[in-house]
């Protein structure tokens, strides 16, 4: 097995999250989960990976365990995968839900490591390229996998049992990528090999790939713990210039109402619409595709258009999309028209949402002075992570009363953040397209 091998174990563990990031919301909505509640769980999955990667980055960092620190991360999403489907409680469900994110984002930064081994600094960005490519089309696999397997087993077994059986089957498959990765993984160094932080930081800000994930985190809430781990504070917020400060006020705003609407969405679409687990994997599906084919696209836009403008147009783009979705369940419900209309406003979500995640990183390396431009990155995930958990817990609370003032609310809060963004393009000067690499 070349020294790549060990990343098919992690493209069939990332099946299973991919496959997971949807199956447990609609478990949660087929055994009761109120609408608060499902808000609380996808609050409580958001905020759950940066803890896993800070604690498990520094671990690997310091003790150089990387091959027990990755058995142990798939060991925790195997044990949380099997509780969730055991259990037919709300709060369990909550727990072990926030238990898989948790290993999700503990693993990150120990692969980020591994992909780096024997490699230059130089070649780090295109290494990080080959780790997201593995691990997207694994997402990706996992929403047609739950797609196939919901559409053609709810209707004979009931829709519990169908979800419950894919849920044994991902945690089998996170077990099959423990195994090999344990036959896969190249063995530690004798001697601690440890990249500095601020290499690493330097390389992950310059890296021009995204992982094909979610639309969370289009960092990835493991690559946290490198971009702040050099971090001094007092130095970082003494450099933090208006224009920065104005954009990061305009990062929480979107990022509450990307919550918002997001948390909710499951039960709206299986209760309120009365779609069935294989019609929503397969909208979910269809926005991650259009994300993904518009990436590369996105980020040649950027390069010859400003970064900060591009990105107003993608967050006026989901302020409106996002109340779409209800204006046509309201209007259409789940005929037909509805559900094809419902399917281009998904798509079009994922292609604004490729917009918004690769201008992101480049509005941020524009306005952040250079010695802090890893540590600015790391604060707008961080910041982006913990706006979108809340907004998730508002995003429940809100559908409780109303669906479409959740949306509603959600859009608005978008169009605050765009209008945040857009003072800072004003203010701002154009920056030449010849400059050093700003999207990542």
């Amino acid at each position: 097995m070349d020294r790549d091998g060990w990343l098919y174990a992690w493209a069939i563990a990332s099946v299973s999250l991919g496959a997971g990031s949807l199956l447990v919301p609609l478990y949660f909505v087929a055994i009761g989960g109120e609408t608060f509640m499902l808000g609380v769980l996808a609050g409580v999955a958001a905020a759950a990976g940066a803890p896993g990667a800070l604690i498990f980055g520094r671990i690997a960092d310091k003790t150089g365990k990387r091959r027990s620190l990755v058995l142990l991360a798939l060991g925790l999403a195997t044990l949380a995968l099997v509780l969730v489907s055991l259990t037919e409680q709300p709060w369990l469900v909550i727990v072990g839900n926030g238990l898989l994110w948790f290993a999700a984002g503990a693993i990150a930064p120990v692969l980020t490591l591994l992909v780096t081994v024997g490699t230059v600094e130089r070649d780090w960005p295109a290494r990080f390229a080959v780790l997201n490519r593995y691990q997207g089309w694994g997402w990706a696999g996992g929403l047609v996998l739950g797609l196939v397997w919901t559409t053609l087993l709810s209707s004979p077994l009931g829709e519990i049992a169908a979800q419950q059986s894919l849920l044994w089957l991902c945690a089998a498959a996170v077990g099959l990528a423990a195994f090999l990765a344990a036959k896969w993984l190249p063995s530690d160094p004798a001697e601690l090999d440890r990249p500095r932080a601020s290499r690493m930081a330097r390389a992950i800000a310059r890296s021009r790939r995204l992982p094909v994930r979610s639309a969370t985190f289009p960092v990835g809430p493991g690559r946290l713990y490198w971009l702040t781990r050099s971090m001094h504070p007092r130095e970082v917020a003494a450099r933090f210039s208006p224009a920065l400060t104005i954009y990061f006020g305009g990062v929480v705003a979107f990022f509450v109402g990307f919550g918002v609407f997001w948390g909710p969405l499951p039960l709206y679409l299986s209760r309120t619409l009365g779609y069935g687990s294989g019609l929503v994997f397969a909208l979910y599906l269809v926005s991650s595709v259009g994300s993904a084919l518009w990436y590369d696209r996105a980020g040649s836009l950027a390069e010859r258009y400003d970064p900060s403008g591009l990105q107003v147009g993608g967050l006026l783009a989901r302020a409106a999309l996002h109340p779409a979705v209800a204006v046509v369940g309201l209007l259409l419900s789940a005929t037909l028209l509805g559900t094809i209309l419902n399917g281009i406003v998904f798509g079009l979500i994922g292609v604004a949402w490729a917009v918004i995640a690769v201008t992101a990183a480049s509005v941020v390396t524009q306005l952040a002075p250079s010695a802090i431009r890893g540590e600015a990155l790391g604060i707008y995930t961080a910041v982006s992570g913990l706006a979108s958990g809340v907004g998730s817990i508002l995003g429940g609370w809100l559908g409780g009363y109303d669906f479409l003032l959740a949306f509603v609310v959600a859009g608005a809060l978008v169009l605050v953040g765009a209008v945040l963004v857009a003072v800072v393009w004003r203010r701002s000067p154009t920056v030449s397209v010849d400059s050093e690499p700003l999207s990542a």
